[in-house]
């Protein structure tokens, strides 16, 4: 009976280290994000035929003022297109309690950003994330958004049935 326990903690440990993630990258911040701070990515060249989800990655610590986060995000194609969004996420619960998953003062957010994509080009795709975080009744952006350590990006291989 032990041995059975033991080789189904195996087994699920297994299944729960499995992952769709296909590329994922992230830059350190300084515990703050610089309004004029570009953070880029390369995507390296991905199965065509493959489906796939994109997410941008966010962790912030309790110093983050906002309870949402404004983000211009690029994608450059092989062959010179380019795709500007700009984007707003929740971060906060409307009592204020943190978004995404951690323990303590650092979560992470998995934010969604492009649904059900083909990488259809042959070469790189870029990925250029900016913040455009502003004030309330003010044109210009917050010039250092305190609380933000971490800027990356994920794609995850969206799974056919058979």
């Amino acid at each position: 009976m032990g041995r059975a326990v033991v080789l189904l903690l195996l087994a699920l440990i297994a299944a729960s280290c499995t992952s769709d993630i296909v590329v994922s990258e992230s830059r350190s911040l300084p515990g703050y994000w610089d309004k004029d701070e570009i953070v880029e990515f390369s995507i390296p060249q991905l199965d065509s035929l493959k489906k796939y989800n994109v997410f941008v990655n966010i962790r912030n610590t309790n110093d983050y003022p906002y309870n949402n986060l404004f983000l211009i995000i690029s994608m450059e194609f092989p062959y010179g297109k380019t795709i500007v969004d700009t984007l707003e996420y929740k971060m906060a619960y409307p009592n204020g309690e943190w978004m995404g998953e951690g323990i303590g003062n650092v979560k992470e957010n998995k934010l969604w950003y492009k649904e059900n994509v083909s990488f259809f080009e042959d070469g790189n795709y870029n990925i250029t994330i900016t913040h455009a975080v502003r004030n309330n009744g003010e044109v210009e952006g917050v010039r250092r958004l305190e609380g933000i350590t971490d800027v990356g990006y994920s794609i995850e291989e969206i799974k056919q049935d058979p």
